[in-house]
C-alpha cells in the first residue's frame, strides 16, 4: 500500500489568519532565543532562519539536541507542563521568529480542531525524526552519521537538489552534533570532498545526492 505524501502546511499563513497578539521577533546571528532553565511560557515558529537547541550537563558538557529550519515550532514543551525550558536555543544565523505566549496556543489548539490536528501532524512527524537521529547515534558509524546529518541540514529528499546548508557551518559544530572529534570531521569532509560528494568554499557548504551512498553502504 502506497502513503500518501503529507503536504507541507503553511504554518506562517494560518499563524497570520489566527492570532493578532503574535509577537514578531528578529535575532542575529549566534543570539540567545531563550536559556537551559528560564520560565517556559511561549513557543516560537520559525519564519526565516536557523535555529539550534543545546543541552548542558551538570558537569558543564554541552550537546546539540536538534537544528531547526525554517517552517518549525520550538518550545512547545510549555504545552506538557514543562515549567523551565530543557533546552538552550541559539539563532545560527539571522532569524525571524513568531512568539507564541502558552495561553494564546492553548486556546488556539482548543477552538480550532483542524488547526490542532496539523500542529499535532507536525509534532509526531519531527518526533520521528528525534527517533531516527537516536537510532542513528547508537548503530551507524561517524561517517554514517555526519553524512545523514549532511543530507538533512541540506533538506535532501524535499526538492531532490543540492542546497548550500549554512552559510558558515563549522566543523565543531558538526562534531557536537554527531559526537565525535573534530578532525574526524575534517578527516570525513576531506574524503566527502575528495569523492565529490560535497563542494565548500568561502561561501558556504553545498551537498550533492551522491552523498546518500555513504548512508545506504553496509
Amino acid at each position: 500500500m502506497t502513503i500518501p505524501k503529507v503536504q507541507p502546511v503553511d504554518w506562517e499563513a494560518l499563524l497570520n489568519g489566527i492570532f493578532r497578539r503574535m509577537t514578531v521577533i528578529e535575532f542575529g546571528k549566534d543570539r540567545n532565543v531563550f536559556l537551559q532553565g528560564d520560565p517556559a511560557d511561549s513557543l516560537f515558529y520559525i519564519r526565516r532562519g536557523k535555529v539550534k537547541l543545546t543541552v548542558i550537563s551538570q558537569e558543564g558538557k554541552e550537546a546539540i539536541v536538534a537544528i531547526l529550519d525554517s517552517g518549525e515550532f520550538f518550545g512547545e514543551g510549555c504545552l506538557a507542563g514543562q515549567t523551565l525550558r530543557m533546552a538552550t536555543a541559539v539563532s545560527m544565523t539571522d532569524c525571524t521568529l513568531d512568539k507564541i505566549d502558552k495561553p494564546l496556543m492553548v486556546r488556539m489548539l482548543h477552538e480550532h480542531h483542524d488547526i490542532s490536528e496539523l500542529f499535532v501532524q507536525h509534532l509526531l512527524t519531527r518526533n520521528i525524526r528525534y527517533e531516527e537521529d537516536l537510532v542513528d547515534q547508537l548503530f551507524n558509524s561517524s561517517e554514517k552519521r555526519l553524512a545523514r546529518t549532511l543530507l538533512l541540514l541540506s533538506h535532501f529528499g524535499k526538492e531532490s537538489k543540492a542546497e548550500k546548508v549554512l552559510p558558515h557551518v563549522n566543523q565543531e559544530t558538526l562534531a557536537q552534533m554527531i559526537g565525535t572529534t573534530r578532525s574526524r570531521i575534517s578527516h570525513f569532509m576531506n574524503r566527502f570532498r575528495e569523492n565529490g560528494f560535497i563542494d565548500y568554499n568561502e561561501d558556504g557548504l553545498t551537498v550533492y545526492s551522491g552523498l546518500l551512498s555513504v548512508v545506504l553502504h553496509d
